[in-house]
């Protein structure tokens, strides 16, 4: 008797001992992962504890690991020292939803990072793209109904701005002119450097001088005129510094302006220094070349996003010799007939040529009018 309990008493201590064992190495194992974030709930597991005391086999548990955050770094804006000179490293913080506003250069992500072509000189360009079929005689079309000249740009577009004016001011002017067009019409702009001049600030000492209040008063209703006027005092003590009060005369050297954007920039360095680097693409120009399905994204066959993609892939096949004329020719026409809402198709003289001819023509609303008073008795 004491034999045979002594053996089941033996037998009892290695159960419980195998026991402790199996329960200790589930603890160890849960306990390495429970401060984790799941990524699976099917993961098996040989030792798990979740079914009952024992630990049977092939109970289910999870696998965890750690995500790591990318961290983001802040744009700061352009910082001015006194009697420092001017920080060019810092970079430009940028606005959103405004086109071109202020250019972001090369900042983290691909999609903010400046292209390649934007340096480019037209001595160094190639056109190496296919041009769009029936392109010239489309052109042609546009060119007979702009021939009248009616248009805003025709009178009152940036070249316009400061023409009486010797060169050194009127290039500041331009370059005024060119800031404040952002998000802005034509007329309104006009009217801004209008004022600007009558009260003696288009020159960077003047502007440099002035309250920054007082400019807002004068450029209002300009779009972003608050902003705007922040960057005419720091562009003004820019060209003050660096450049002996006249205006950067390199492409890289205006996209390091407050506000200057690769649109702004082709056009001040053309009307400015007559230095034609590129196409200068504003809304109109993007509206339009997408339209006309004159451009497209790279290797496929979708509209591009925004004015820099239309101006790189407008410049793989438009002759260099149209690089200057396309601008005021699609502004005008985009603001005269090929409007942003209701294009005036049945005005156009290419509609034949055109994949979006009366495809834009009415709103959702008006098809709607015209439905219900088609279903009227």
């Amino acid at each position: 008797m004491i034999m045979v309990n002594g053996g089941a008493a033996s037998s009892t201590l290695h159960n419980a001992a195998w026991l402790y064992r199996i329960r200790t190495m589930n603890r160890q194992i849960h306990g390495a992962v429970s401060s984790s974030k799941p990524i699976s709930s099917k993961t098996q597991h040989p030792l798990s504890d979740s079914n009952s005391a024992s630990g049977a086999f092939g109970s289910v548990t999870r696998v965890y690991t750690r995500k790591k955050r990318l961290k983001q770094e802040a744009l700061e804006p352009l910082e001015i020292n006194p009697g420092k000179g001017v920080n060019t490293h810092t970079q430009l913080c940028g606005l959103p939803d405004i086109e071109e506003f202020a250019y972001k250069g090369n900042i983290g992500s691909p999609s903010s990072r400046r292209s390649t072509e934007t340096s480019i000189t037209v001595t160094s360009v190639k056109t190496i793209g296919n041009p769009p079929e029936n392109w010239v005689e489309v052109l042609e079309g546009i060119r007979q109904m702009r021939s009248s000249e009616d248009a805003p740009v025709d009178s009152m577009g940036c070249d316009k701005a400061g023409s009486f004016l010797p060169p050194t001011e009127r290039r500041f002017a331009v370059l005024l002119g060119a800031l404040l067009s952002s998000q802005t019409k034509d007329q309104v702009n006009n009217a801004a450097i209008h004022r600007l001049h009558q009260k003696g600030l288009l020159t960077p000492e003047a502007v440099d001088k002035a309250d920054e209040s007082t400019i807002r008063e004068l450029i209002y209703p300009v779009g972003f005129y608050t902003r705007k006027a922040t960057y005419m005092k720091k562009i003004a003590r820019i060209c003050l510094v660096k450049y002996n009060g006249d205006i950067p005369s390199s492409l890289d050297d205006l996209l390091s302006l407050p506000g200057i954007g690769p649109k702004m920039a082709h056009l001040i360095l053309h009307i400015a220094w007559n230095d034609v680097q590129g196409i200068c693409v504003d809304t109109h120009v993007h509206r339009i070349c997408n339209r006309l399905g004159w451009v497209s994204r790279p290797g496929t066959k979708q509209k591009t996003t925004s004015p820099e993609e239309t101006r790189v892939a407008l410049q793989q096949w438009l002759p260099k010799e149209e690089w200057v004329a396309i601008n005021p020719l699609l502004v005008g026409f985009g603001q005269t007939i090929c409007t942003p809402l209701r294009p005036r198709c049945e005005a156009c003289s290419v509609t034949k040529l055109c994949p979006a001819a009366f495809k834009e023509t009415s709103s959702p609303s008006s098809k709607l009018k015209k439905s219900n008073r088609s279903k009227e008795p």
